[in-house]
């Protein structure tokens, strides 16, 4: 599943911008389908133009009915009827997808024989200072067994003790979930730490939800603002 929203705060309309000849939306869907990783790949979106576009191009797309805060919201409603296991959320705004990673999240799932992880997610080692400490970066930690404990765009932990070494970790906003998990957050109002946080992954957490963090040295190219457009399209002609 890959949730696009038309009126991206920081680039509104950024999905539909032009790179290297197709929208990237467009180009995040054949991507997607290239990693020959799912069964099915859907678009889920707000934007009449946006599912025009997939469904013109041959793609498969769903409307939204109701408006939603998160990308899990939005997926989840487009799940509600369909028969699936596990549920991968692709962001919209990343054409040169990592298939790697995405592999990565599908095996913890089938390794988990138990069925305790309700949630797979990614994240990446980040070592200078500014990013550790910009709150646009949304940090986490993890316990020995590389499940979630918590989410922040403060920093964490708190290097208090200098002599011990220590590495700070970027949430990567990819998730693989179980279809119950996915349920679950959707029928659960915003919690009291995701709301101070506005971290949807905390959600999960204050419901009980196991999420394995799984870690990854590939930093896909996203589009946040009009320079990653730019850098996007030089990495095309490159």
């Amino acid at each position: 599943m890959i949730p696009a929203r038309y009126n991206a705060t920081r680039f509104p309309g950024k999905l539909m911008k032009d790179l290297g000849g197709k929208p990237v939306i467009l180009r995040t869907y054949q991507a997607t389908l290239q990693t020959k990783l799912f069964h099915e790949v859907y678009i889920v979106t707000d934007s009449d133009v946006i599912y025009n576009t997939i469904i013109d191009a041959g793609g498969k797309a769903i409307i939204s009915k109701t408006a939603h805060e998160c990308g899990s919201d939005r997926i989840a409603e487009a799940v509600e009827n369909i028969e699936a296991d596990i549920v991968i959320n692709v962001q919209g705004d990343e054409p040169f997808i990592d298939a790697v990673s995405l592999a990565k999240l599908i095996d913890v799932f089938k390794k988990d024989d138990e069925k305790e992880i309700d949630l797979a997610s990614l994240k990446v080692q980040i070592t200078s200072k500014e990013d550790i400490e910009n709150p646009n970066n949304v940090k986490v930690i993890t316990d020995v067994n590389n499940l979630a404990i918590y989410f922040s765009r403060s920093v964490i932990p708190f290097h208090r003790d200098k002599d011990v070494n220590i590495k700070y970790y970027k949430h990567k906003g990819v998730y693989a979930f179980r279809k119950q998990a996915l349920l679950d957050f959707y029928k659960t109002p915003i919690t009291p730490l995701e709301a101070v946080e506005k971290i949807e992954a905390i959600r999960y957490q204050e419901i009980g939800k196991k999420i394995k963090m799984v870690e990854t040295d590939i930093e896909a190219l996203g589009i946040d603002t009009p320079e990653d457009l730019e850098k996007a399209i030089q990495f095309l002609k490159s």
